[in-house]
């Protein structure tokens, strides 16, 4: 066993131990390029996407014509239809702004008003991006918003700026308060439970002190795995970070102060309980880690940039928790000893009459009414998940609802129709390199413009060759919607492809179309990621309890503890909060998050109930044991964990309200529910078969003894 070996070795030396890891950082730190984050959908999705395929031939045919990056929308402070003179006022506000030559900013053309009056706009043409990290066109809204206040002064107007680079900004900007929100609310959750727990302020700070320090090593790995595999990190995997790194990290350290302090009553010497602990707790950890890795590691089989980005960010946030887990962490105990509890002279005596033990003893008598207890409460939640709805805004989803990108959206809505804030585009090419048959162009315009959900189609622009005309469709709904969407799933693209004149090709882009490729991106994921991960994590479960039988009860209390979780957040979200549905991504991150970690919880609560087996207990018996040791430490592990995730839901965004919401629920579920109290159930129920087709469970002399006629008899000496 390696665990034994690794824990004398950094006991022996634990100076050592943290000097490495002090030097580690400085030097990962000092030398790690920045952690850059993406908000455009369209980044994530793979180039055979007929949505990308559109957007790069028009960006190639038309370079001089790209969608505004930007709109300034002007409104009367009254809220009245806009006069002649208002309208020339924002003409001339556009005139000054393009004279301050603001960096980035490449033209403004002002629009005339909405037909009802109520709406100006000057459209914003900014300098492409260079790249992922490149921030000029944020940085030049940023400008005309600063300048905005003087040029509207004396008149009877005001305005905002919107668009893709605003939301860009607004998102950025959400995204650092949503990071100090969720750092504050997160170290501040693990001291307080950390407190009452342990009564110590020590072991309190130990967490907080140690993961500050493994999350520079974590950030800087990430970012350079970054630059190395050419991978894209959304704009949430950073507050992601926070609450993995700080929750799973004190979830380790939970496991093994539980183990030291048990080993400290048994009467070791603090050096004897950290190495025993690390020897015991030592699989444990590791198998629940590599889940948790592998999980994450399966997302790199995702079509989507973004999961396979998120994936390996996440696997290395966990690999390098987990590596501190079992050297760092054992090492400063060490240093500090029995002081580590101090005040408290709680760790010397197991309380009496603990919770916990009359929980065990009460399921090891009556394990088949826990299972059906729990088993029902987690398949009624279960069946809410039908009601899914998945929505594919990341953009307005990453910022808060009063930001000024936002508002000035809805702003816009008020004179123009909901899909012309960010239109689709079907471009027509030709396919022999001829010009295209301009006399049809206008029969294939009218063809379009019949789509139902179609609000109205835009003259033909043709290129400089003629051999590619572009159409811009304004949908008669939101971009981002339901009926936006099935609008160019269906009925537009497949009359745009099947009205194309002879000899050219049609492509239908624009930022619904991205959303309809992602959503067929994001199912074909489901039925890749899913299976891969599952099996991978039955392979872990399988080589850490030698059993065929385990693995398949384990997983399938895993799966119905992830289909209640999307159910309860179904229920709250769409039905509670009437929401029109969740970010695409939840399924995915949730059920990595929810499998994983309540595969941590199961892995540590039948390792124990194994344990316990060995010692020569009935299976009732080990159940009602392994609940009375292993339960604080699940409960204390869940709670923390499911609170450091609920922190996400202070952001003050969409996405991270949802995904906050549904993996803190998920924790609770597979902690409280699943692993407390239908995992030893189960197991208690089955009995020696659990371990078929070993013999795990049985004492340890007799499973020596039983190893030893399997080999047979020894030969002559």
């Amino acid at each position: 066993m390696v665990f034994a070996p690794l824990g004398r070795v950094v006991v022996r030396h634990p100076i050592w131990v943290v000097v490495a890891w002090v030097v580690l950082t400085v030097v990962v730190v000092g030398a790690a390029p920045r952690l850059t984050a993406v908000t455009d959908e369209a980044s994530f999705l793979p180039a055979h996407h007929e949505s990308i395929r559109a957007a790069e031939l028009q960006r190639s045919a038309f370079p001089q014509a790209a969608t505004p990056a930007a709109l300034i929308v002007f409104t009367r402070r009254d809220g009245a239809p806009l006069t002649d003179d208002d309208a020339a006022t924002v003409a001339a506000i556009g005139q000054r702004l393009a004279g301050q030559r603001i960096r980035d900013v490449v033209a403004l053309a002002p629009t005339p008003p909405s037909p009802n009056r109520l709406v100006q706009v000057v459209a914003v043409r900014l300098t492409p991006q260079r790249g992922p990290g490149d921030r000029n066109q944020t940085k030049a809204v940023q400008a005309l918003r600063d300048a905005l206040p003087d040029q509207l002064a004396g008149s009877a107007l005001r305005a905002g700026v919107t668009g893709t680079a605003a939301q860009a900004l607004d998102a950025e900007k959400s995204g650092d308060r949503a990071n100090l929100i969720i750092g504050i609310a997160t170290i501040g959750l693990i001291l307080a439970l950390l407190l009452i727990i342990f009564r110590s302020p020590i072991i309190a700070l130990l967490p907080v002190l140690t993961i500050g320090l493994i999350s520079q090593i974590a950030t800087g790995l990430i970012a350079w795995a970054n630059d190395v595999f050419d991978l894209k990190t959304d704009s949430s995997v950073s507050a992601m970070l926070i609450v993995v790194l700080f929750g799973v990290g004190t979830d380790y350290i939970l496991f093994l102060m539980f183990r030291y302090r048990e080993r400290l009553r048994l009467g070791e010497d603090p050096k004897t309980a950290m190495v025993s602990a690390v020897e015991r707790a030592g699989e444990a950890i590791a198998s629940a880690a590599g889940a948790v890795i592998i999980a994450f590691l399966a997302l790199t089989l995702s079509t989507l940039g973004l999961f396979r980005s998120l994936g390996p960010a996440l696997a290395i946030a966990v690999a390098t928790t987990l590596v501190a887990g079992l050297t760092l962490i054992p090492a400063v105990v060490s240093l500090l000893g029995t002081r580590v509890f101090w005040p408290s002279t709680a760790w010397r005596h197991e309380p009496r009459g603990a919770r916990f033990a009359a929980i065990g003893r009460s399921l090891g008598r009556r394990p088949a009414w826990y299972v059906v207890v729990s088993g029902a409460a987690l398949v009624v939640l279960a069946v809410f998940a039908l009601g899914f709805h998945p929505t594919f805004d990341l953009g307005s989803g990453s910022t808060a609802a009063e930001s000024e990108s936002r508002v000035w959206s809805r702003e816009l809505l008020r004179g123009l129709p909901a899909g012309a804030t960010e239109p689709s585009h079907v471009i027509l090419r030709s396919d022999t390199g001829t010009p295209l048959p301009v006399d049809r162009l206008g029969t294939y315009r009218a063809e379009l413009a019949r789509v139902p959900g179609v609000g109205q189609v835009g003259e033909p622009m043709l290129s400089a060759d003629r051999t590619v005309a572009a159409l811009q469709v304004t949908l008669a709904d939101p971009p981002q919607s339901a009926a936006a969407l099935h609008t160019v799933r269906d009925p537009l693209r497949g009359t745009a492809h099947a009205a194309a004149p002879a000899g050219t090709s049609a492509f239908v882009g624009g930022v619904t179309a991205v959303f309809v490729d992602i959503q067929a991106a994001v199912n074909r994921d489901y039925a890749v990621v899913f299976p891969v991960a599952a099996i991978l994590i039955m392979v872990i479960l399988g080589l850490l309890l030698r059993s065929v039988v385990a693995p398949w009860y384990l997983m399938l209390t895993v799966g119905l503890g992830f289909a209640a979780t999307l159910g309860a957040t179904v229920l709250v979200f769409q039905a509670g909060l009437g929401e029109a549905g969740l970010i695409f991504i939840l399924p995915v991150v949730m059920y990595l998050f929810v499998v994983a970690l309540g595969t941590d919880y199961n892995i540590l609560m039948v390792a124990r109930l194994r344990e316990e087996a060995r010692e020569g207990r009935t299976p009732r018996d080990a159940a009602a044991m392994a609940v009375r040791h292993a339960g604080p430490t699940v409960a204390a592990a869940g709670l923390i964990l499911a609170g450091t995730f609920a922190s996400l839901m202070l952001a003050g965004n969409s996405t991270l309200t949802q995904l906050g919401f549904a993996i803190s629920v998920g924790i609770a579920l597979v902690a409280f529910v699943m692993s407390l109290f239908l995992t030893p159930g189960i197991t208690a129920l089955l009995g020696h078969a659990a371990w078929w087709p070993g013999h795990q469970d049985a004492p340890t002399d007799r499973r020596a003894a039983h190893a030893a006629h399997r080999a047979g008899p020894e030969a002559p000496g």
